[in-house]
């Protein structure tokens, strides 16, 4: 991409980004001008090409990311310290879409998945317990590992309990989100099949939350609620398990076209590279697997915040836009009301790796979803109902965002990272490395590394090794939290707990 010491991203920028660090007194040669670095710059931070009086706003990838607090001068270190976000409450918008065409054949490339008898398609093929509360938890896991001691997990992909902590003690909108959440993940494909175990009293009770899973498969999918069985429940679930372990050992991986691949978008731990290698990489996989009929989803909704207006002028039609008016807005809402402002990002980590606003860290999170247009715009916990792009609305947090892609029916995540961090949800969770010096300090975390295209990789040649790499794992092959056994889930509440 660039073998130069900066990146000037966009021609209108009044920063650049530093590829490695900058002493103070070195130079920067940007549009035949010699710029004196004014400060000691770490690498991913920004340097101000033009002198910017107090108010004025400071542009990196075409866009504001704020304004100056003070006067700042040509060569200055541009952090949190002297830059201020714009982002205030909610907003009113146009819609002026934006559709763009992509020039994108389709390679009529196949993965290996497991098809399911209801047309829908998984990448693994697992055993799952499910607590419909959590005060069952122990007793999912201890079935659980029961289950991977007896079987060595032969001939399926793995065994495993979401443990979570809620299910009772839940009001209204919260409670409604578990549940919804609950019945997701036992109608995820990428299960074989699923022991749902509840405790009997709990709020989510189990013959109601029977009813959410509609028109099911009665033998790949069992109920136990503990209070009702008579004598030892660890072996009352451990015969149900037995038999659907033998079911699903029988089933085989076949063909399958990109078209039936639906993946997860995500950042967590971005640094000020994450925009520049790893995010783009992303969103040019995300235009082609679009292109290909297949299906991506982008969530982290505050992460959208002053780069919400792209994301809406690409709507395919109105009715999308006024969709995603009302996921950001909410979202802004959910912060206000809790005495929160909406620019109360970016984390300490973030910080210290070069993004120093909302705006900043939203223009270069949104790099993921490449440039294809809106086809669909989603609810928390609401499943895909349609190819192509999505907007799922759920907050920033790395679980609790993974965990809700997953359950809309994402089959992998791609998380992208310049901190690095090494969690999964209960689906592949692929971690892109933004730099090359995490991917070697911790390759047991890493899946892919972005990091080549400040060191003269062309995305040209690095996108096909990468989806060769997502196609790999959608056959197969364990991403590195699968290989570290972390995974778990993490559900959205909001409200009171009683």
């Amino acid at each position: 991409m660039n073998k130069s010491n900066f990146i000037k991203i966009n021609p209108t920028d009044s920063v650049v980004v530093c590829l490695k660090p900058y002493r103070k007194g070195e130079t920067i040669e940007v549009d035949n001008k010699q710029i004196e670095v004014l400060q000691d710059t770490p690498a991913g931070h920004k340097v101000l090409i033009k002198d910017a009086p107090e108010g004025t706003d400071i542009i990196k990838y075409g866009y504001p990311i704020g304004h100056s607090r003070e006067n700042l001068k040509a060569g200055q270190w541009v952090n949190e310290d002297n830059l201020k976000t714009n982002l205030s409450g909610t907003l009113s918008y146009t819609y002026s879409p934006v559709n763009e065409e992509l020039s994108i054949s389709n390679q009529n490339k196949t993965f290996k998945g497991y098809q399911r008898s209801n047309g829908d398609v998984g990448v693994r093929n697992e055993l799952w317990i499910v607590p419909t509360v959590g005060c069952v938890n122990g007793i999912a896991e201890r079935l659980a590992e029961s289950m991977r001691t007896e079987t060595h997990c032969d001939g399926i992909d793995s065994i495993f309990a979401w443990h979570h902590n809620y299910g009772c003690s839940q009001l209204s909108g919260d409670h409604e989100n578990t549940r919804k959440i609950l019945r997701d993940i036992v109608l995820h494909p990428n299960a074989g099949a699923v022991l749902v175990v509840g405790l009997g009293c709990e709020n989510n009770q189990p013959d109601e939350f029977e009813k959410l899973l509609g028109d099911y498969d009665h033998d790949r999918i069992k109920f136990m609620v503990v209070q009702k069985v008579e004598g030892d429940e660890i072996e009352y679930g451990m015969n149900i398990l037995r038999q659907q372990y033998n079911i699903i050992k029988e089933d085989k991986r076949v063909d399958l076209p990109l078209s039936k691949l639906r993946i997860g978008l995500k950042c967590g731990g971005s640094d000020g590279f994450s925009g520049i290698t790893a995010n783009p990489l992303v969103g040019e996989f995300s235009d082609f697997l679009v292109a290909q009929g297949g299906t991506t989803i982008l969530t982290e909704v505050p992460e959208m915040f002053g780069a919400e207006t792209i994301l809406m002028n690409r709507c395919k039609n109105s009715e999308l836009f006024d969709k995603t008016v009302k996921m950001v807005n909410d979202f802004k809402e959910y912060f206000l009301s809790h005495g929160e402002p909406v620019g109360e990002n970016p984390s300490p980590g973030n910080k210290a790796g070069g993004i120093s606003t909302l705006e900043d860290k939203a223009l270069g999170c949104t790099q993921k979803c490449g440039r294809a247009s809106v086809s669909g715009v989603l609810d928390y916990a609401e499943p895909l109902n349609t190819n192509g792009l999505n907007l799922l609305s759920a907050p920033g947090n790395d679980l609790v965002a993974s965990t809700a892609l997953a359950a809309s029916g994402c089959h992998i995540v791609l998380f992208t990272t310049g901190r690095g961090t090494p969690f999964g949800t209960f689906i592949p969770t692929m971690k892109i490395s933004t730099n090359s010096d995490l991917y070697k300090r911790k390759a047991n975390w890493i899946d892919f590394n972005a990091g080549v295209l400040t060191e003269g990789v062309a995305m040209t040649d690095l996108l096909p090794q990468f989806v060769d790499k997502i196609i790999s794992v959608a056959s197969g092959e364990k991403a590195r939290n699968e290989i570290n056994g972390y995974r778990e889930i993490a559900i959205f509440k909001n409200g009171v707990t009683l």
